[in-house]
């Protein structure tokens, strides 16, 4: 287990959402897209999960086919009902199968339920009547919830920040810096950017490990606009929590990076966030980044090549004056 050397004392910090205790921990405190790693229990499941979110934070191909579900499922109740009370009671059915039948009370439903009414076929019966009422009241409400979901998802303010995959232990200045690097992948325009870094150390103290939180100090914290890339370095020197530590080191200390962006939209007016985290296994000890924007061939703009973001190539860097294991 790496020992913590540094010549002044560096105060942990302990306001950061986590515990020191390390044996409760899971593989790593945050997920690469910044989410905490954790699961919830305790409560019955549907007390612990908030739908609005859900639907608004998950991916686009799930959000559409979970509204597709929605849909389908929705007209298979509906025209349960119809087939049950009897499909006498649908003027203009022909249906002359029992699957036919019920195919007959699922296209009637469906045209219920969006308020379509091609006209085909018609409730006639009181309890038909009774049920195609209910049924367009829940598509009116229905669909009034999918379309101010989709607005939500669509209006949601969002960073879209791309970060690097890879954490790089770079040559800087007469020594060694962590480096990652991050850029907007949309053509949105983000200003008064600020990124802060928090470093998570597992250490051995009185047998017991623990985890130890540091806020790692940048070389630039804030930039006026995020127009091309931004290289976020964290100097190891004399004040840095990482001084001394060798690449082992830092494998053994099982370290993790949990990187924070706040930025101000222009598009939206309004703050947007993003984080990432990095673990000791995304970790490159001894490279550098490659450049990742060019000059076009007309001269006339610039091109940020968004691919490139953790392009990097390896390189020698010193050792550090202090490194112990015990």
């Amino acid at each position: 287990m790496a020992k913590h050397f540094h010549r002044a004392p560096l105060k942990n910090i302990d306001n950061t959402g986590f515990g020191p205790n390390s044996t409760v921990e899971g593989r790593r405190l945050a997920n690469k897209d910044g989410s905490t790693n954790l699961r919830k229990t305790g409560l019955p499941f549907w007390d612990r999960i908030s739908i609005y979110h859900t639907l608004l934070r998950m991916s686009t191909a799930k959000f559409f086919l979970v509204v597709l579900l929605f849909y389908t499922s929705i007209n298979l109740i509906f025209a349960t009902l119809y087939f049950t009370i009897g499909i006498n009671q649908l003027v203009g059915t022909d249906g002359n199968t029992p699957f036919m039948q019920f195919m007959d009370a699922f296209f009637f439903s469906s045209q219920t339920l969006t308020t379509v009414g091609y006209g085909h076929v018609a409730p006639a019966g009181m309890a038909a009547n009774i049920v195609a009422s209910v049924e367009s009241l829940v598509g009116i409400l229905s669909f009034a919830l999918v379309t101010g979901l989709i607005y939500g998802r669509f209006a949601r303010p969002r960073a879209y920040i791309s970060f690097s995959h890879n954490v790089l232990m770079a040559p800087y200045k007469d020594g060694r810096a962590l480096m990652m690097r991050i850029a907007t992948y949309k053509n949105n325009h983000l200003t008064d950017v600020e990124a802060t870094l928090t470093c998570a150390l597992r250490l051995k103290e009185n047998d017991t490990t623990v985890t130890r939180f540091y806020i790692l100090k940048l070389e630039i914290s804030k930039i006026n606009s995020l127009a091309l890339s931004w290289t976020i370095v964290h100097y190891i020197n004399e004040d840095s929590p990482l001084y001394g530590y060798s690449e082992q080191d830092l494998k053994d200390s099982k370290f993790e990076l949990i990187v924070n962006i706040k930025a101000f939209d222009d598009h939206f007016s309004n703050i947007v966030q993003q984080r990432s985290s990095y673990d000791a296994t995304e970790l490159v000890y001894g490279a550098r980044f490659l450049p990742m924007f060019r000059k076009a061939d007309s001269g006339a703009y610039t091109i940020l090549e968004i691919d490139k973001v953790n392009a990097f190539e390896p390189v020698k860097i010193p050792e550090p004056e202090l490194s112990s294991s015990s």
